[in-house]
């Protein structure tokens, strides 16, 4: 384990999120997910699955625009980073 924050890094995390979309809510949602340069992942007849891969802060402003009782499931990796230019983690 490296403490990234010494130094200059990147940093991301990947977020799932199922959410219902019926009707006029199917337009709405991939809207949303097109806001914030999502991907939907999976379709069904009643659901959408979004990929977003962000920040945190970016991944929760997704899920604070939303409506909250749209979201079925969430599923999110955590935190990854990776120095910035030359800085190189050695093993």
């Amino acid at each position: 384990v490296v403490d990234l924050t010494e130094g200059a890094y990147t940093e991301r995390e990947l977020m799932m999120v199922k959410v219902r979309a019926v009707g006029k809510e199917r337009e709405e949602m991939k809207r949303m997910a097109d806001i914030f340069r999502g991907r939907v992942i999976d379709v069904t007849e009643k659901s959408y699955t979004i990929e977003l891969t962000g920040d945190q802060g970016k991944n929760d402003a997704f899920l604070e625009a939303i409506d909250r009782s749209a979201i079925l499931e969430t599923v999110r990796t955590g935190a990854s980073g990776i120095g910035r230019g030359e800085r190189v983690l050695r093993v």
